[in-house]
This record gives C-alpha cells, sequence and structure tokens, in this order.
C-alpha cells in the first residue's frame, strides 16, 4: 500500500506531523506499536498533571484553615487518584483516534521496521507482517526511561516515570533519583500525598539546567514541603533483597544508607532507535541519536527524523514543532529553522518552574553585557491573595540594545506565564516595550511587567 507519509510513532511528534501533512493534501498512514498518543499522552505529560491536580487540590483541603476555611479529616484515596489520571489520558488517546478520523489519516497498529529499499516493514501483534511504502517517511519513536548501569529498573521496588504513575498502593517512602522535571514532579506529588520523599541529586544544585536563583529557591520549597534533598550525591548500588531497599549514596561526608520502599530512577532518558531498521537502511547515528539537517532529514533522502531521537531538547512540545516544520518541507513550503533559543521549559511540580533563553550565567559566558530585574511573588497582591507568595520573576536583558535574553519563573502559574516571553523573544521585543505594555491587575502576570522595570530601574511595587 503506497502513502505520501507514513510515520512512524504516535506521539506529539509523529501525530502533528500526520495531522499536519493530511492538511497539505497528503496521503498520511501512522504506524504505531502501542497506543496513540505515544508515552506523552499516555504515560507523560498529560497523566502525570492529572496526579499533579490530585496532589494540589488534597493541599488545598489540607491548608484549608489559611483560607479561613474549616473542613473535616481528609484523606488521599491513591488507587482513585491513579485511576482517574488513567481516566484522563485514555480520554486523551480517544481524542487522537477522532482526529485521525476526522483527517483521513490510517492507524496501522504494529511494530515497524525500516528496509533497504526504504519501504517499512510493519508486523502486528498476531505476528502478520506487512509491507507498506511512501515517498517520504518520518520516523518519531521517542524515548524510555535510561537504566543507570548499578541501578536496573525492575519495575516493582526500582521503577521508572511509567511505574511511578501506575503503583498500586502509595509507598511510605520512596527515594527519587535525579531532580530533572521528572524526579521532582515525582517527588513533589508523593510527598503532598504522604510519602517520605528524598531527592537525590549528582550536581551541586537541584534543577541543574535551571538559572541558579531557581535552583535555590525550589530547594527553600521543596525543604519547606518536607522533601529531603542531597546534592552532590549519587546512588552507588540498591539492595532490593530484603522486604525494603537498602540504598547506598556516596556523598562529600562519606557513603550514607537509607531505606525506603520504592527507588525511582529519574536520571534522563533513551531514545528508541532500535529493531528500527535504521542501520540496514544506511541511516547515519552518531552518539545514540540521529543525525538530520535543519529540516529534519537524514543522510538518506525521504527518511526524517523528529523529537526525542533527534539532538535538541526531549519535550513534546518541540516534537510537535519539529514535526510541522518537517512535513511543510516536504509538501515545499517556505519553512525557517526551529530556534532552539526559544524553546520553554516547565516543571509542573508545586511551586511551578518555567524558563527560556539564556540563564544569567549563559548570557554572561557568550559575551553579553547584561541587565537583570527580578521581581519576587511576595510583592505580589494576587500572589498574596492567592496564599502562594513563594517565588519570583527574573529577566535577563541585553544592556546594548534591550532584547529579552532569558526569562526564569518560580510560582503559581508560571508555566502559563512563560509563552509571554516566547513571543516577546520570537517579535525582538526590548524590555521598554514590555514595561510600556500594560498588565491587568492584579495578576500573576504582572510579575513579569514589574521584573522588566526591575531591570531599568523602574520598579514601582519594590
Amino acid at each position: 500500500m503506497a502513502y505520501d507519509l507514513l510515520v512512524i510513532g504516535s506521539g506529539p511528534g509523529g501525530y502533528v506531523a500526520a495531522i499536519r501533512a493530511s492538511q497539505l493534501g497528503m496521503k498520511v498512514g501512522v504506524i504505531e506499536r502501542e497506543s496513540l498518543g505515544g508515552i506523552c499522552l499516555n504515560w507523560g505529560c498529560i497523566p502525570t498533571k492529572a496526579l499533579l491536580k490530585s496532589a494540589q487540590v488534597f493541599e488545598y483541603i489540607n491548608h484549608a484553615k489559611d483560607y479561613g476555611l474549616t473542613v473535616g479529616e481528609s484523606s488521599a484515596d491513591f488507587p482513585a487518584v491513579i485511576k482517574r489520571s488513567r481516566d484522563v489520558a485514555n480520554g486523551m488517546s480517544k481524542g487522537i483516534d477522532f482526529l485521525f478520523k476526522k483527517n483521513k489519516i490510517e492507524a496501522i497498529m504494529g511494530t515497524a521496521k525500516l528496509t533497504r529499499d526504504k519501504k517499512v516493514e510493519v508486523t502486528a501483534a498476531d505476528g502478520k507482517k506487512t509491507m507498506y511504502e511512501a515517498k517520504s517517511v518520518i520516523v518519531a519513536t521517542g524515548a524510555r526511561s535510561r537504566d543507570l548501569p548499578n541501578i536496573k529498573i525492575d519495575g516493582k521496588k526500582i521503577i521508572g516515570y511509567r511505574e511511578a504513575m501506575n503503583l498500586p498502593t502509595r509507598p511510605e517512602s520512596m527515594v527519587v533519583i535525579g531532580s530533572g522535571a521528572i524526579g521532582s514532579e515525582f517527588g513533589y506529588f508523593y510527598n503532598a500525598l504522604g510519602t517520605k520523599v528524598t531527592i537525590v541529586e549528582f550536581m551541586p544544585e537541584i534543577f541543574p539546567r535551571e538559572d541558579e536563583e531557581v535552583s535555590k529557591q525550589m530547594a527553600r520549597s521543596f525543604k519547606k514541603q518536607g522533601i529531603s534533598i542531597m546534592t552532590e550525591s549519587s546512588v552507588e548500588s540498591v539492595d532490593t533483597s530484603g522486604p525494603k531497599c537498602k540504598v547506598s549514596i556516596k556523598t562529600k561526608k562519606g557513603v550514607e544508607i537509607i531505606e525506603c520502599d520504592i527507588v525511582l530512577s529519574a536520571v534522563g532518558i533513551t531514545p528508541n532507535l532500535e529493531n528500527l531498521g535504521l542501520e540496514e537502511a544506511g541511516v547515519k547515528i552518531e552518539k545514540g541519536i540521529v543525525v538530520t539537517g535543519d529540516y529534519y532529514e537524514t543522510n538518506i533522502k525521504g527518511i526524517f527524523a523528529i523529537g526525542d531521537i533527534v539532538k535538541g531538547p526531549a519535550l513534546a512540545h518541540v516534537a510537535s514543532a519539529e514535526g510541522i516544520i518537517c512535513v511543510e518541507k516536504i509538501a515545499g513550503q517556505h519553512v525557517e529553522p526551529l530556534d532552539y533559543n526559544n524553546i520553554p521549559a516547565c516543571t509542573y511540580s508545586s511551586p511551578e518552574v518555567a524558563s527560556v533563553g539564556y540563564t544569567e550565567k549563559a548570557a554572561k559566558e557568550a559575551g553579553y553585557e547584561i541587565k537583570v530585574g527580578k521581581f519576587p511573588f511576595s510583592a505580589s497582591g494576587k500572589a498574596s491573595a492567592a496564599g502562594a507568595k513563594d517565588g519570583f520573576v527574573k529577566l535577563i536583558f541585553d544592556a546594548k540594545y534591550g532584547e529579552c535574553l532569558g526569562a526564569h519563573m518560580v510560582g503559581a502559574g508560571v508555566t502559563e506565564m512563560i509563552a509571554e516571553i516566547v513571543v516577546a523573544r520570537k517579535l525582538e521585543t526590548t524590555g521598554h516595550e514590555i514595561i510600556k505594555s500594560v498588565h491587568p491587575h492584579p495578576t500573576m502576570s504582572e510579575a513579569i511587567m514589574e521584573a522588566a522595570a526591575a531591570a531599568y530601574g523602574e520598579v514601582i511595587h519594590l
């Protein structure tokens, strides 16, 4: 069967690419071995946000007195929380099925493998093999939890993110290895529901990819919530032979043993490149990722790759943007390469973290003379009224031209606020233009205007 485009993988890169290709008049087929929507919709972005919302609601109930309210004794029904998360994910997956039918995209269930003549062999669950042909093929197979060589995920006592959102019962204690977005979100979730959580991070600060001030603020907020944090530490081994896990942690002071029910390995991801026939097709792979040009074509004409299997941040919205650029280029449209320095990064713990562009340190290292403005939510009327005074907005500007080089936010709702800066940077908006753009009062977003004003010595409410 011949197509204009075959997409291998139906995650946020694959399904978005397929829909855009259909809009551009292509006949499209999408090959998926598990569930439509891929990891993001089924085991990642969406169900984790459902879990985090349950944790936030539970926290609101437990702090009702702070808002002048009295409620009865509360408890978390852990299986019901997990079920709600799964129901949300299942609903989203059905939504992708609807979009495929609406856009006349054929969903081909099975495992795909490229052949030497650029055809795609699909093996169905019953073992039946079918050969498909297409003018173009996009590989969008995503990634999975990375295994540490000395700490193998067994799915029971040592788990990855997938098992973390589907445990049958809430563990009394948990050690989380890695304090990036996955580790921090699950650390917050389980702590909020009553699990004793210890986060172990190899780097000197948690959130090592964020601005240093963001890391320090999040460390304070997490410790206030009761989460234990061990930085400049590494998990050397986990003994799972007894009823509890015995976690051996190397610290600056020596080796410390911590006992816990569950160890969550959140040390990153590994691209899904195995058994795809990439080598047989001649596709170039370096350092565990597929090599592509600006528009995601590999070294083999007609074969493209997007998302977590190529260079760049492994984020759902990046994969979606890459997919759209890729198919528009295939369709012969005028497109521009993706600006990877204007990609927002978000962590949905409480408080939230959001950032885009240069950190203060990176801007200085790049040779910029900078102006930095910071506005704390403790000075925000809306934050005070909402009982969410933790955090701040920090903006970094080029002193010469006024360009916004970066933004770094910690606080309630900042993952919604960061898009303003992404658009501002895309439009090359200056600091003075942000200051003169009237922001509604009272809102959390006023902090953006105030932070810009602080950078230029014009802040009103500090």
